[in-house]
């Protein structure tokens, strides 16, 4: 079924796809958010429906362009492609979820002001579409290149896959580092980070914030101000997370349309989540241990590709079992340590 691929039987769908990004983008800035301000619940709920909906709306539109003639075997592409797509965005959705956890600690480190937190989200979006494209169209190059020639394995004629095998070890490893992590990042010097050191390279950074503005003027002396130095922090933090959930998603599918798309949509709509979220992420104090098994299964599905095909609708079916358990879990079982933080306050 991979073979049919998306760009070429709907080109005008890459058009499509760069349209709705941007006018979204230049409305969500330009209009919506002109003036920095601190986003209210109900803000930050609206517009996590419209984003949910509008990758839920463009699932549909990959089922639609697959299903080309209404046939038996048409329809079993297009709902193989719809739920490659659901799975992908899925599976980054949720490890884009431990994201919130390191931005809510990145701008209690820096003490940004509630009313900035959308404009460094925003442009932190912006380096994500660059590097996210990077990172997909680059590895699905590199997994075409590095099969082995085919061998026989345990009884088995069998293709197997160099990086396709080292991503599964390394998203294995990744889930069990993940499960035993015991939350030093609370502890993390953010302002000694490669993005706070990338800046401070370049210029001096202020003390104090100056509004919105990532540059100021003190002395005569053109300086950063702290805002820069998050918005680097943010970008190199996301770049960190893109190493999990980047292989992860070629689990699903090598075509590099589906996993930008649904890559992107996913990131698109983290910042109205991280507002909706942030006073109630003490309920998803599971959620971590649902993301390590996430990790541990995808993992495995890399490593036993090339003798047993998990497909699609059973991986779409796995991640949200695995996802709506964890969070039931967080709410029947919320963690000791943030009840007692609250019976503190």
């Amino acid at each position: 079924m991979e073979q049919h691929n998306i760009l070429e039987l709907h080109p005008g769908l890459v058009w499509g796809f760069a349209v709705t990004v941007v006018i979204m983008l230049l409305l969500d800035l330009g209009v919506f958010n002109k003036k920095s301000h601190e986003v209210s619940s109900k803000e930050a709920t609206i517009w996590s429906v419209v984003w949910i909906s509008l990758s839920m709306v463009f699932s549909g539109v990959v089922y639609w362009v697959f299903n080309t003639d209404g046939t038996a075997g048409s329809h079993a592409i297009a709902v193989e492609k719809f739920t490659q797509y659901q799975a992908a965005y899925w599976i980054e959705k949720a490890l884009s979820v431990d994201n919130l956890f390191v931005f809510i600690l990145v701008f209690g480190f820096f003490k940004v002001p509630k009313f900035l937190h959308h404009k460094v989200l925003f442009w932190g979006i912006i380096g994500a579409l660059i590097f996210r494209a990077i990172f997909i169209f680059a590895g699905v190059e590199l997994i075409e290149l590095t099969y082995l020639p085919e061998m026989n394995v345990f009884g088995h004629a069998v293709k197997i896959n160099v990086v396709m095998t080292l991503f599964g070890l390394f998203l294995i490893y990744a889930g069990i580092k993940s499960w035993g992590d015991d939350g030093d990042d609370d502890n993390e010097n953010y302002g000694d980070t490669a993005g706070a050191k990338l800046i401070k390279s370049f210029w001096k950074v202020s003390d104090n914030y100056d509004g919105d503005k990532f540059f100021t003027v003190q002395n005569g002396i053109k300086m950063a101000t702290p805002l820069l130095v998050v918005v680097a922090v943010i970008e190199f933090t996301d770049v960190l997370f893109a190493v999990d959930s980047i292989p992860a998603i070629f689990a699903i599918s090598n075509d590099p349309f589906i996993l930008y798309t649904s890559n992107i949509f996913a990131i698109l709509g983290l910042r109205s989540l991280y507002f909706l979220l942030a006073n109630f992420i003490h309920m998803f104090s599971k959620l971590p241990y649902g993301l390590a098994i996430i990790l541990a299964f995808i993992g495995v599905k890399m490593l036993i590709a090339p003798w047993y095909h998990i497909t699609s609708p059973v991986s779409l079916g796995i991640v949200g079992g695995v996802l709506i358990i964890s969070v039931l879990l967080s709410i029947m079982f919320p963690d000791k340590k943030e009840d007692e933080e609250k019976k503190l306050d």
